[in-house]
């Protein structure tokens, strides 16, 4: 008896588990509403990546269109984001103190620029601690003042002086660079 039993439960399980299939196939995107795509769609929708580039201290990146750039830990750093005409980006984590391996603060918009090469810029925005940096830290780093010399370092924030030092940098006009002091953490450009 429990032979004839089992193989109807296990047939109802079956056709219980292909009627639950069926009606999440046919079903969601009824519920969906209007805006629901069709499954080619989504596929396609599924091979663009949207996920965000990772760009750390004394990095350069650059993220495609659709693409958001995520600067962690932005503490005593500044963030440099050059927008693309074709809407991409190409952006650099500037740190006061030179991570080994990675770009020193007065190497780090040439790396930029040189990532950028020709392509046309619609804005650069700097964002980060702007009170601690002394603009010239973008030509001089911290670590190449020798014993002896004298390190400057800022008595106030200097918006225009580091959009200055940014904009020259970068070979754009000064009008195309906004700069914001932001509070510390992690930074999210789109």
């Amino acid at each position: 008896m429990t032979s004839t039993i089992m193989p109807r439960a296990a047939a109802g399980g079956r056709a219980l588990l292909l009627s639950a299939t069926l009606i999440s196939a046919v079903a969601v995107p009824l519920v969906a509403g209007p805006a629901a795509e069709a499954r080619p769609r989504a596929a396609a929708a599924a091979d663009r990546d949207t996920t965000a580039v990772r760009i750390t201290e004394g990095q350069v990146a650059e993220a495609a269109p659709g693409r958001p750039i995520l600067y962690p830990s932005v503490t005593s750093c500044l963030t440099v984001t050059v927008h693309l005409k074709d809407g991409g980006k190409a952006g650099a984590h500037a740190s006061l103190f030179q991570v080994p391996g990675e770009y020193r603060s007065d190497r780090i918009l040439a790396a930029l620029r040189n990532r950028v090469g020709k392509r046309p810029v619609s804005g650069v925005e700097v964002k980060g601690a702007v009170g601690a940096w002394y603009p010239g830290y973008f030509t001089k780093a911290i670590e190449s003042y020798g014993e002896g010399e004298t390190v400057p370092y800022p008595t106030a924030p200097d918006a225009e002086g580091i959009a200055k030092a940014v904009a020259s940098g970068l070979g754009v006009p000064r009008a195309k660079v906004t700069v914001e002091d932001l509070p510390d953490g992690d930074l999210t450009v789109n």
